[in-house]
């Protein structure tokens, strides 16, 4: 009997975790092959640095939060993940819709995935000038309240260093290219590494 206890406890252990993104272009690697996105850099840092995750890629251009809110329910239930990155928000800003609304979808998401025991990373992003400084800190201050009232862990500029290098971006300077995809996981990995 302890022989089986021992080989079950030993199995279960060596069991992955699952690590789930819910994000919109920029985690669905938008214009470019997924093998060099950020998502496909974690999977292979979490290896290389000994961190037995799989990793689950659930974005979708063009999302919104309202869209992921939707999602996020049906993906928990099949994935059971110990982590979520939930990475969503821009298209919301880039179509002008209300940031309370935002806020609401966002903090239902981050409501069920710890419902369901996982740890929450929220990745912000920043909106272009030309959306007005009002509403831009509406939006910006959506990321930093949650954080701190639901206690998440925030990364708040998802596209810090990237947004504003022209060599990093792509014609349409809304999405990162390939070549900025390594600056995203190094933007978000020391802070992800304590939830692992």
């Amino acid at each position: 009997m302890l022989a089986l206890f021992t080989l079950l406890t030993a199995v279960s252990s060596a069991a992955p975790r699952t690590l789930l993104v819910v994000g919109d272009s920029l985690s669905a690697a938008y214009g470019m092959d997924v093998s060099v996105g950020w998502v496909r850099l974690l999977e292979e840092r979490l290896r290389q640095d000994g961190h037995h995750y799989k990793v689950i890629n659930a974005s979708i251009s063009g999302d919104t939060t309202a869209n992921g809110r939707a999602r996020l329910p049906a993906l928990l239930r099949h994935h059971r993940p110990a982590i979520v990155v939930i990475e969503l928000g821009g298209n919301d800003g880039l179509r002008g819709l209300s940031p309370e609304q935002m806020r609401e979808n966002i903090r239902a998401m981050i409501a069920a995935a710890k419902e369901r025991g996982a740890r929450v990373l929220l990745l912000g992003v920043e909106l272009p000038t030309n959306y007005g400084p009002k509403y831009n800190d509406k939006f910006r201050a959506v990321y930093r309240d949650l954080g701190t009232e639901l206690g998440v862990t925030v990364v708040p500029s998802f596209l810090d260093g990237v947004a504003t290098d022209a060599a990093l971006m792509l014609p349409d300077r809304i999405h990162p290219n390939a070549k900025a995809q390594p600056r995203l996981l190094d933007n978000i990995w020391p802070t992800l590494q304590r939830l692992l």
